[in-house]
This record gives structure tokens, C-alpha cells and sequence, in this order.
């Protein structure tokens, strides 16, 4: 396994990233990893498989919401989690804005 792979499916540090990829041992080792991350292809290639990552683990994400919508014992939590599926589903609540008129208003009734 590589070094971003390593980092990446783990979630280790790049000392224990460097050691299991195979870099030299110490601190040697996790210099030279680190400057190998922050070669552009590198950085690169780390943000393809964090991409990768997150779009596999967000069925599980999803899952979750749906399961707290339905059976947190919160009910704040069953509301929050509900706003949310809503909100990624294109039904956001309108914003409220307040705007501020300048000017001088009048008003004139005539009551004969």
C-alpha cells in the first residue's frame, strides 16, 4: 500500500504512514514523507482518493440521517436530522431576509 493510500484508508499519522509504506525507519522516514506529500501529483493523486473515500462511505452517512430521522430518541435530534434529509433533497426553507426602507413615508386618511 502507499503512502496516501495508507493515510487514507487508515487515518494515521504520516510517521505510522511512512513505516507501514515502507519508508525508512525514524525520522528520516517521515521526512521524506512528508516532502513526498507535498509534491503537486502527490497532493493530487490524495485528493482523488479522499473524493474516492468520502463518495463510498456516504451511503453509510446517509443511512445514518435517515436512522436518526426516524429512531433518535431526541426529538431535536429527529428534527435536525429531518431538516437535513430536506435540505439535501432540494426542499430548503425559503431564507427570511429583513430589508431596512429609507425615506419619508406619509399616510392620509380620510374618514368624511
Amino acid at each position: 500500500m502507499t503512502l496516501v493510500d495508507t493515510i487514507v484508508a487508515t487515518g494515521c499519522s504520516v510517521k505510522e504512514a511512512s513505516a507501514k509504506s515502507g519508508y525508512a525507519k525514524g525520522e528520516s522516514g517521515r521526512v521524506t514523507a512528508s516532502k513526498t506529500l507535498r509534491l503537486p501529483h502527490v497532493q493530487e493523486y490524495m485528493q482523488q482518493r479522499i473524493r474516492e473515500s468520502i463518495g463510498l462511505n456516504a451511503t453509510i452517512a446517509s443511512r445514518k440521517v435517515l436512522d436518526l430521522a426516524s429512531s433518535a430518541k431526541s426529538e431535536y435530534v429527529q428534527l435536525e436530522a429531518s431538516k437535513d434529509i430536506l435540505d439535501r433533497a432540494g426542499y430548503k426553507p425559503v431564507d427570511k431576509a429583513m430589508h431596512l426602507v429609507q425615506g419619508n413615508i406619509s399616510v392620509s386618511i380620510d374618514l368624511t
